[in-house]
């Protein structure tokens, strides 16, 4: 399975959006995770079913 990779461009415009820092810290893997979470719906698969590469 292809990873899926937002460019610097599209997380730019994606992470101007996110309500980071009021709820709290900015997570160090964001970008990663939400990477995750595209894998997912793109896929169907499950969540147990993420690569590793997208973090714990």
């Amino acid at each position: 399975m292809t990873r899926v990779q937002l460019t610097n461009e599209e997380w730019e415009f994606i992470g101007s959006h996110l309500p980071i820092g009021e709820y709290g810290p900015y997570p160090e893997r964001l970008r990663q995770q939400f990477e995750g979470v595209i894998w997912r719906f793109k896929t169907g698969g499950q969540w147990r079913e993420i690569p590793q590469e997208f973090g714990p």
